[in-house]
């Protein structure tokens, strides 16, 4: 059985970014945060009975929104809770989400003296001009200063959040950002281009958007001042310092299984049967997670025709992709089923075949969506 994760998901954030798709809410003055931690715990007490789980938790994700706004006290409840529920590994992963805001980051202490080993911080950009332009809600003083305080309350292992191809903005300013970045001395940075996505305020009202050589350029430009930097890139928009990959979401991307509780979270349990994976999703408005019997809303099997481009969408992420007797023991199929399309992958120069070990190229990274087409059956 693959490593299981927990991804918890806090809805509620101080204001909703006009670029953001994630099932995020504006705060009120009477967020239910007792009563929503009832409900994870409730949540994750149904999965384990559910899905039989009898595996330890290797890492523990709260994501939002922004999960810094609530109490510590109210976190020191949720982990205890879980405790109490499943088993957890000796050398835990547990990462919060946070903002650079100073009514968070003032509480970053606790989140350390409560055991939290690893903080992601939202900085996006350290430019004013930039973060207004985002929607953000806070200064590039500020987030200069979040990575400080981070440092100051005891984490040792701290990502920040930067985007690049940002309205008005171009190589120097990325630069910048990156630089800046990297003086804070975080042990990962995640650098990733924004995009408008559906259903969100820049998608009905675009600005305008630097073009596309630029943006190329502006990648390949601040890739290499963060490998001139010690930062390695091991996954599409994650860098790291050596050994200081983010566990849980490397768990992801190696198609490892994980538990979703909270608001709109998805998982993913590998039964015991080999090949049969079951997603799930839970109910996404908070209102309505919090007041059903049974948080899930949607279970299903994923198909053998699924299988592959499932699993290749996940391992071609990673640098160090996969080998075909992971895609066995994984999928439960043989290892025929994908490799026509690998073959033709290999014949175009988009992945490197390595005995019977497959990765991207650089070709393929920059056209993975190319790649995962000739998956899809």
């Amino acid at each position: 059985m693959p490593p299981l994760s927990l991804y918890i998901h806090v809805p509620w954030c101080i204001k909703k970014c006009p670029y953001c798709d994630f099932n995020s809410h504006a705060v009120k003055s009477d967020t239910p945060e007792a009563q929503y931690i009832d409900a994870l715990l409730e949540d994750l007490a149904r999965d384990l009975r559910r899905f039989e789980i009898d595996r330890p938790i290797s890492s523990i994700f709260i994501g939002g929104g922004t999960p810094s706004l609530f109490a510590p006290e109210s976190f020191d409840r949720l982990l205890q809770g879980i405790r109490q529920q499943i088993k957890l590994v000796d050398d835990l992963e547990i990462t919060l989400e946070a903002n650079p805001g100073t009514f968070e980051s003032h509480k970053f202490a606790e989140f350390r003296a409560l055991g939290f080993t690893r903080l992601s911080i939202g900085i996006q950009s350290f430019n004013d001009v930039a973060l207004q332009n985002l929607g953000r809600v806070h200064s590039g003083k500020e987030a200069h200063l979040a990575g400080e305080i981070a440092q100051q309350a005891g984490f040792d292992n701290f990502n920040l959040d930067l985007m690049f191809g940002l309205p008005g903005a171009g190589i120097k300013d990325s630069q910048a950002d990156i630089a800046r970045a990297i003086s804070l001395n975080p042990t990962h940075i995640s650098f990733y281009q924004l995009t408008l996505e559906p259903n969100t305020y820049f998608h009905k009202f675009p600005p305008k958007l630097p073009d596309d050589e630029s943006i190329f350029a502006t990648q390949k430009a601040c890739q290499q001042v963060l490998a001139d930097h010690g930062y390695q890139q091991y996954e599409i928009s994650a860098y790291s310092q050596a050994g200081r990959q983010c566990r849980h979401n490397l768990n992801y991307w190696q198609f490892g299984d994980y538990l979703g509780i909270g608001a709109g979270a998805h998982g993913k349990i590998s039964q015991k049967l080999p090949g049969q994976i079951i997603r799930t999703q839970k109910a996404r408005s908070p209102e309505h997670y919090l007041n059903a019997p049974d948080k899930l809303t949607n279970s299903d099997t994923i198909s053998t025709n699924d299988l592959p481009l499932e699993f290749v969408m996940n391992h071609l992420r990673i640098k160090s992709g996969f080998s075909l007797e992971t895609y066995q023991r994984t999928t439960g199929l043989e290892s025929s089923s994908i490799e026509p399309a690998l073959a033709n992958c290999v014949k175009q120069g988009l992945l490197i075949q390595l005995d019977n070990h497959y990765y991207c190229s650089e070709q393929g990274w920059n056209f993975l969506d190319d790649v995962l087409q000739k998956f899809i059956n």
